[in-house]
């Protein structure tokens, strides 16, 4: 035998142990047996074998291991294996760029200290050039849209992006860190590209980067990603369309103004026939094509995907009341009622009270499309169901005071006064007796209805601020009317009978 067959087959037995361990890998049975077995320390070395094949295999078969749990993610850390991973970045091919970059977002993604420890090793400014990796001249002036239609191989760029989603979630000071790297100029216009595996991770990675503070969802907005990010909303990909709207919500619930720029991002259209009505509806209702898409992707979605599209409603509107009627305007009220009724998970039911409860608390305009839309019946079923979560039951309850306070559609608090618990009842006397005082056919409609015989018939059971309404209400009316509703009027038409004498 010469002396480099001995070569050749060390290189064989490199290559089938790293093939090996990474098909092992995949199977979580083998995880532990190969860590005890000191697979780290001997999968380190060949990271820098002189063979690209092995390269890359032992550091997809890193990969996996770290993607297994957080232990032997710190275990990667712990061996110092990052280092060699992001020195290597910048001079290897491709597809060793692939493994060492699933290398980074499988620690990454564990816990913030581990995220912490990517940053340190320097990977973010190894990582935002890959996204501009393929034969691009001078690639920092050159939008980034160009390079993604002109180059066919995106695998790199979806890992990339991904790795740097799953740093940024953890902290507002590694969110900050991807910022400084200049990543976001990169990320956004991502959101236009056709293959929807880089489109979900893009938006994710927005996402995470705004929900931490203003001046972070500023650096976002100032990237243009609206409107274009609002057709993600409509994607054909379930997953495209989820973490859009996250994105869409947590650069929301910061400011009015970021709201309203959402709110204004979508076109602008004018919905004519509410526009006709006053030149101040006219108004508010310019440009509501932000607020319509955020509708269209609560009425289209399903389960737990609708659940930031619903909270994205809710932290707009509840900034004023021009953007909660952007909302109303929008047809937003009946796809969020449907999902409050029909939706099984009571998280969703509770963050669908939260956001209706947001739209009608701040005019009786407000209050009445709420009513109208057969809201507050159903907040009421929501509270007083035995089986409603205790946070399904404090939402609802707390949406329907909001509203309550506001509704002055007394046909729609009717039906509240006999259903209700007391709590509730209080909140409808109190709209009556602000009310009735100055509107006759209401007081006739209040009478009629039954509404003004069962206030008697509730004032022999309850006391306090109950009996302090029904008080009120009752000198609305001539004292022989009330006294004709009363339980014991029978009784008493009754034993005048008895005492009556006729004349002989």
């Amino acid at each position: 035998m010469s002396v480099l067959q001995h070569f050749e087959e060390y290189q064989r037995a490199r290559v089938k142990f790293v093939q090996a361990v990474a098909d092992a890998a995949t199977r979580p049975q083998n995880i532990e047996v190969m860590n005890n077995a000191g697979v780290m320390q001997l999968l380190r070395p060949l990271l820098l074998d002189n063979v690209p094949s092995i390269q890359q295999t032992a550091a997809l078969a890193l990969g996996r291991l770290a993607n297994y749990s957080e232990d032997l993610a710190e275990g990667v850390v712990g061996n110092e294996i990052l280092p060699q991973l992001v020195y290597s970045l910048s001079d290897q091919n491709r597809f060793y760029k692939k493994a060492a970059a699933f290398v980074l977002r499988a620690v990454a993604k564990h816990s913030p200290d581990l995220a912490q420890a990517v940053v340190d090793s320097n990977a973010l400014e190894t990582l935002v050039p890959c996204l501009e990796e393929f034969d691009v001249v001078d690639a920092g002036a050159v939008p980034l849209m160009v390079l993604c239609i002109q180059e066919p191989e995106i695998t790199l760029k979806r890992i990339a992006a991904s790795a740097m989603s799953d740093i940024c979630k953890h902290s507002p000071e590694l969110a900050q860190a991807v910022v400084d790297a200049g990543a976001v100029a990169y990320l956004a216009p991502l959101i236009l590209h056709p293959d929807a595996k880089l489109k979900r991770q893009v938006c994710a990675a927005l996402s995470h980067i705004s929900k931490h503070s203003v001046d972070l969802a500023e650096v976002v907005v100032e990237a243009e990603i609206f409107p274009n990010i609002l057709n993600c909303l409509k994607d054909t990909d379930v997953m495209v369309r989820k973490n859009a709207a996250m994105c869409v919500r947590e650069v929301a619930k910061h400011t009015p103004e970021l709201a309203k720029l959402i709110v204004n991002s979508g076109g602008a259209a004018v919905v004519r026939e509410v526009a006709k009505h006053t030149p101040e509806l006219a108004k508010l209702i310019v440009n509501s094509g932000g607020a319509a898409a955020l509708v269209d992707y609560v009425s289209e979605s399903q389960g737990n995907n609708k659940l930031p599209g619903i909270m994205a409603l809710g932290y707009i509107s509840a900034f004023s009341e021009t953007l909660a009627l952007a909302t109303i305007v929008s047809k937003g009220i009946a796809p969020l009622k449907d999902a409050l009724v029909s939706e099984p998970e009571d998280h969703i039911k509770a963050a669908c009270a939260w956001t209706l409860g947001q739209i009608g608390r701040h005019t009786p305009d407000h209050a009445r499309a709420m009513a109208e839309g057969d809201v507050l019946r159903h907040l009421l079923a929501c509270m007083v169901h035995e089986e409603s979560s205790e946070d399904l039951k404090t939402k609802a309850k707390r949406a329907l005071k909001a509203i309550l306070s506001k509704c002055t559609h007394l046909q729609a608090l009717q039906p509240l006064l006999r259903d209700s618990p007391v709590k509730v009842q209080k909140y409808v006397l109190r709209q009556f007796s602000q009310l009735l005082p100055h509107d006759v056919e209401a007081r006739r409609s209040f009478v009629q209805s039954g509404g003004l015989q069962f206030l008697q018939e509730l004032n022999e059971t309850v006391g306090g601020k109950l009996s302090e309404f029904i008080v009120l209400i009752n000198n609305c009316y001539p004292p022989e009317v009330v006294e004709y509703y009363s339980p014991n009027y029978s009784k008493t038409l009754l034993q005048k009978i008895d005492e009556y004498q006729p004349s002989a």
